[in-house]
């Protein structure tokens, strides 16, 4: 696919197909997302691959938005790589995962994947449930597999405001 037709046709899957996804997939999504561009280089992102029954499993109790995908890769940020700025105190470790999960969503989009940016979690379940270690702060759920045959983007996927409300020229 070239690149406009990814991000074109890029939308939040709610119904998956119950065949598993490949290794060989799975794998080029997180090359995707380890190629991402952090802050000074930081790389603070920790991705856990949620895809064995029993992951899945725990991903169904922790979450009422897992859509039976087949896949959910957890999203998570290492706090001692963060980046934060001396000068100010800023800490970019959510942005450069959600940079980090962009980059798999559009990579998963590109191999015939569809995918759904999940936050209605609450992090601190899912860090006991997965006995994830302490410095380690969880953003959220990518569920991921191949979309359902009746599966469309939501009503609203296509509104989208005009550029001169989103953009201003200095």
């Amino acid at each position: 696919m070239q690149f406009d037709e990814v991000i074109n046709s890029r939308y939040s899957v709610r119904s998956y197909k119950s065949i598993p996804v490949e290794d060989e997939k799975i794998n080029a999504v997180l090359e995707a997302g380890r190629v991402a561009p952090t802050a000074k280089n930081s790389q603070p992102q920790v991705i856990y691959v949620a895809k064995s029954k029993e992951a899945m499993e725990k991903v169904r109790e922790l979450t009422t938005c897992h859509f039976d995908a087949p896949v959910a890769l957890i999203v998570c940020g290492n706090q001692d790589r963060a980046c934060i700025l001396k000068s100010n105190g800023k800490n970019f470790m959510e942005i450069d995962c959600a940079i980090v999960q962009t980059h798999m969503m559009l990579k998963a989009t590109d191999l015939g994947l569809g995918t759904c940016w999940v936050g209605r979690i609450m992090p601190d379940d899912v860090k006991t449930a997965f006995n994830l270690p302490e410095n380690i702060v969880v953003y959220g759920f990518l569920v991921m597999g191949y979309p359902a045959d009746d599966c469309e983007p939501s009503p609203r996927h296509s509104d989208r405001l005009d550029l001169s409300e989103t953009v201003k020229y200095l």
